[in-house]
């Protein structure tokens, strides 16, 4: 695990600047290598570094892969904003003089080549003692001391490190429906994130199906082989009903991490966001955009945690109990914050509020709607890959602003939770996780923030602090042992026979 951690040294300062004028965003996602063939003047490769900047790119790296007596050829390796912006720096190497685009890679797709996860040993193969003991015949007597001891199972075999990452590709990042195949590889991201940051071997599971019933069979005929289910990128409403179904139905625990994983980290980003500001969960007025998967996951953690004043807005406008258009989900969560039938939209509710917090979609709140808002506003936009407002014309308008960008300080990333939520639920030997677990990871990673480090640019601890996952692991495990019936009780002593 990383053993890279933010000091006093590396937080920003206390006050946020101006925010400066600035050029595209660049980002390593849409990084690309250009062969180009080129003449023998030294001058050229000042040129074609130059071409790069002036197309708004960033140069990582130049590399002269030949030189001959009549030119180079050279890579370039830089960063683009996006597809588009990528075309317009080939473009611009292009139009160097004396220089030739040969060849144009995409670094992401390169590095998605064959997949990014695979299986191997964890024990040596070398031997006919080897296979006698890891296969046929020894591995019998296990599979017969499991049959009489089914205990055993998560101590002898993966289950007890393994995750299913479960998804049907129907809510998948910002992109919506797009199929278990198309799916795949955002998990297979997320089973390279669970082995990177809390070492648990997780296994993608893209099933070709959206009924909720055929989902629920599935994964409860493969739950024996693991030892928790990720839920993943599984549209509202119908991810409730699933998690609902499989929570009801498995021995091992089920956690939805566009539900759970968002709650935590917003709420533990929120609990050091109002220590900036010096206000109090209980007394402040928080308005959710989004009555999704996210937003109803992070209402019913702020509701747990002590908050008393939310509203929650959706594209029906603020959600009222007494609006008949809404789904069952979204009544339901309209009963549970807006006791006073408060109609109206987005900028309307935040008139007065403290916090806005968005899982919505891009680009859904002006900019000029935050000014109505209380003095030192707390402002969460976490739409991915477009904020509901721009959070760097935010900050002239608010205290405290954080996003899902990683390019920007306070980033809520998921990756802060999930891992170890479920390293802290393996260890307990947990059957489910409740919502106790929940608050205590998401105090123990705001804890993770000391006073001494607490400021508006510095809410919420790096992705790679590894004292992130050990917090949040030791805060689920503890919770889980305390809580009757969240165990399996296995005498580790015992060898099976």
């Amino acid at each position: 695990m990383s053993t890279d951690t933010q000091t006093p040294a590396q937080t920003p300062a206390e006050t946020p600047a101006a925010p400066p004028a600035r050029g595209p965003v660049t980002s390593a996602s849409y990084s690309i290598t250009v062969r180009l063939s080129a003449d023998g003047d030294p001058a050229t490769i000042g040129r074609i570094a130059t071409a790069v900047g002036s197309a708004g790119g960033a140069v990582t790296a130049i590399d002269v892969v030949e030189s001959r007596s009549d030119g180079l050829t050279v890579d370039v390796t830089c960063s683009a904003a996006d597809a588009a912006h990528s075309e317009e720096v080939v473009a611009a190497l292009d139009a160097v003089e004396d220089v030739h685009v040969r060849k144009v890679s995409d670094r992401t797709f390169l590095l998605h080549l064959g997949g990014k996860i695979e299986v191997v040993s964890k024990v040596p193969l070398k031997t006919r003692d080897d296979l006698s003991m890891a296969y046929t015949p020894g591995v019998a007597r296990v599979c017969l001391a499991l049959a009489d001891h089914p205990e055993d199972v998560r101590r002898l075999t993966i289950k007890g490190n393994t995750v299913a990452v479960v998804t049907d590709g129907s809510a998948v990042l910002g992109l919506g429906d797009i199929g278990p195949g198309a799916s795949l590889p955002v998990m297979e991201g997320k089973a390279a994130l669970f082995k990177r940051f809390a070492d648990i071997d997780a296994w993608p599971i893209c099933l070709d199906t959206q009924d909720v019933d055929e989902i629920v069979r599935t994964v409860e005929l493969i739950a024996p082989g693991f030892g928790g289910i990720n839920l993943e990128d599984i549209a509202a409403p119908r991810c409730f009903e699933i998690e609902a179904r499989l929570r009801a139905k498995l021995d091992i625990p089920v956690f939805h991490d566009d539900q759970h994983g968002t709650a935590i980290v917003a709420l533990a980003a929120l609990r050091n966001a109002l220590r900036v500001v010096d206000k109090q969960l209980a007394d402040v007025r928080v308005v959710v955009a989004g009555g999704g998967a996210a937003g109803t996951a992070i209402v019913s953690l702020l509701l747990e945690a002590g908050a008393q004043h939310v509203l929650v807005w959706d594209r029906e406008g603020i959600l009222s109990p007494d609006d008949d258009r809404l789904s069952p989900a979204k009544h339901e969560l309209a009963q549970r914050t807006n006791p006073d039938c408060r109609r109206g939209e987005l900028p309307g509710a935040l008139v007065g509020a403290d916090v806005f917090i968005g899982v919505s979609a891009g680009n859904v709140l002006p900019v000029e709607a935050l000014a109505g808002m209380a003095e030192k506003a707390i402002v969460f936009p976490m739409a991915n890959p477009t904020p509901e407002v721009d959070p760097v014309r935010a900050r002239p308008h608010c205290a405290v602003v954080a996003s899902g960008r990683s390019d920007l300080p306070n980033q809520i990333n998921n990756v802060l939770a999930f891992p170890g939520v479920f390293r802290g639920l393996l260890d307990a030997k947990a059957k489910e996780i409740r919502p106790g677990m929940l608050l205590a990871a998401a105090d123990a990673l705001a804890a993770v923030v000391r006073d001494d480090q607490l400021n508006a640019n510095y809410i919420i601890p790096s992705v790679f602090d590894s004292a992130a996952t050990e917090a949040v692991a030791a805060a689920v495990a503890a919770s889980a042992r305390q809580e009757p019936g969240a165990t399996v009780q296995v005498d580790e002593d015992r060898l099976p026979v």
